[in-house]
């Protein structure tokens, strides 16, 4: 497929048509969004109309594997920060005993990933971040590697969680914006991607760290380099591994801008050539004309350049146009602030409450400790897959997925606060992984479904960037609290509890209906 302009071949139809609004089906659409721009709401139909004729192909599914690849090193890089914080903090100490510096900074960098990434893809498109940001982070995954103390080492991790930041925002929109409606479940699904980061960090960790690290008891002083590489070689492996992925994209898959973003910016001509092309690849019928769709009118404000004032203001304004768009906007803020709070505070103690339960119930020894934080993360790829059954099934959808992995975890929490056994340990601990994960899974793919594709990327943008707002919240809560007491699994299955409530206010339900 080419990304440039060029003469358009015949089409199966063979007359224009001149397409009103009454004759536009939005009732499959998950909201109307014909009061405030009549045009894009008739255009919009008709490109989602096109994409559903031509339905599911091998470029989609291509797609998943590799948008699939943002997901996994998204939460790949998360984890190899949090596995390496407390062997970096044995070996070179912690700058300011309160404050959980690598935490922080990966936080941080993901804030500002989520940011730059997001808020600038409603305006120069997808593509740019699909085929750049897997190369930025590889080259600096590597370097954190080499880093010869605790302060320089927080730094690359802020800029390879930056570089990261907006991995999922533009996969998944991406993946969506490609998607017919039949197949829109995938998203969901497409969260299997970010557990399978977590279980290659899993069993990297156990490889690496219950090899070679300093004894559980060492001091800085006698914890020397040569005795804790482990941190060291999990980084340049994740680093390889990122390479290898970003190479893959950039050769499998010449990612085209998204037809839903393209005739939102007015580029009808593009929009239809991608789709257009997709269709004869594979031999697909397409009816929709290219007359057809420019003769519905000029989406509102295309005139402008992409970097005008007004513009801009639109991609935040578009958010909260209606008051009903309104409140799912904030809704979903809220539950992206939340699980924000509740995921690096989870993580961070994670391995400390770990380490100290298999003293109170068993072994502490390394081996023991990162087996069965591998375990966890291998226990974790149920959740996903749970979610995709669940966010398709009649009376449950996705605010029904949301909220079910949502108590579940918090029950979980609350129960893993009386675990007396190292069978209990385990268990327990890897059942709160897959039962979150069907709340990602969900959330993930909820998101960009409740959000209209002109502003879908800013949209995202915004509920992660104050979803890492709270992630340092959470990260400040984890310095200050003790990291091998119950009291934060308290606090995470309250804020979970929290969740239930946010997810169920959610005001639309988009099973069965289509993004526009």
């Amino acid at each position: 497929m080419a990304d440039d302009k060029k003469t358009l071949p015949p089409t199966v139809a063979t007359e224009q048509e001149t397409t009103s609004l009454s004759d536009v089906d939005i009732g499959k659409d998950v909201f109307d969004t014909s009061d405030f721009d009549p045009v894009l709401a008739k255009k919009m139909a008709l490109i989602n109309d096109a994409i559903d004729q031509v339905g599911m192909t091998p470029w989609q599914w291509k797609l998943f594997f590799l948008n699939g690849f943002g997901y996994a090193v998204d939460s790949l890089l998360v984890v190899c920060q949090s596995i390496a914080n407390p062997a970096v903090a044995q070996q070179y100490g912690m700058p300011s005993k309160d404050i959980q510096g690598i935490p922080l900074a990966s936080q941080v960098g993901l804030l500002v990933g989520a940011g730059v990434w997001g808020f600038s893809a409603d305006i120069i498109g997808r593509r740019l971040a699909f085929n750049s940001s897997l190369f930025i982070c590889a080259i600096f995954v590597v370097i954190a590697g080499a880093m010869p103390n605790y302060i320089s080492f927080s730094a690359m991790v802020a800029i390879y969680s930056a570089a990261a930041g907006g991995n999922y925002i533009l996969d998944a929109t991406n993946f969506l914006e490609f998607l017919p409606r039949t197949h829109a479940w995938l998203v969901t699904f497409m969260a299997l991607w970010w557990a399978v980061g977590y279980t290659i960090t899993g069993l990297l960790a156990w490889a690496y760290l219950s090899n070679f690290s300093c004894a559980p008891d060492a001091t800085v002083a006698e914890c020397t380099n040569a005795d804790n590489m482990g941190w060291r070689y999990l980084h340049f492996t994740a680093g390889g591994l990122v390479l290898v992925m970003a190479v893959a994209r950039l050769f499998i898959v010449k990612m085209q801008q998204t037809p839903r973003w393209l005739i939102s910016q007015n580029r009808d001509e593009e929009a239809y050539t991608v789709v257009l092309s997709i269709s004869e690849k594979y031999k697909r019928p397409l009816s929709l004309t290219l007359e057809t769709l420019q003769s519905q009118g000029r989406v509102l404000h295309t005139e402008k350049s992409v970097w005008s004032a007004l513009r801009l203001r639109k991609h935040f304004g578009g958010l909260f146009e209606t008051k009903l768009l309104m409140y799912s906007t904030i809704m979903i803020i809220l539950n992206w602030f939340v699980i924000g709070m509740v995921s690096p505070l989870y993580s961070v103690f994670l391995p400390y409450y770990l380490k100290s339960r298999g003293a109170a119930v068993g072994s502490d020894s390394n081996y023991v400790v990162w087996r069965n934080y591998a375990i966890n993360q291998v226990s974790g790829l149920f959740g996903p897959m749970i979610a995709g059954v669940l966010v398709e099934t009649r009376f449950v959808g996705r605010r029904g997925t949301l909220a079910i992995g949502a108590l579940i975890t918090m029950v979980l929490q609350f129960g893993y606060t009386q675990i007396r056994t190292p069978a209990q340990n385990l268990g327990v601990s890897c059942a709160i992984t897959a039962a979150s994960n069907i709340y990602y899974g969900c959330l993930y793919a909820y998101t960009p479904e409740i959000l209209p594709s002109a502003h879908r990327a800013t949209g995202y943008g915004l509920n992660v960037v104050l979803n890492r707002v709270g992630g340092i919240i959470g990260v400040l809560i984890g310095s200050y609290a003790n990291v091998e007491t119950t009291a934060p699994l308290f606090v995470c299955a309250g804020l979970f509890g929290l969740l239930v409530v946010f997810s169920l206010m959610l005001p639309f339900e988009s099973r069965g209906k289509r993004s526009v």
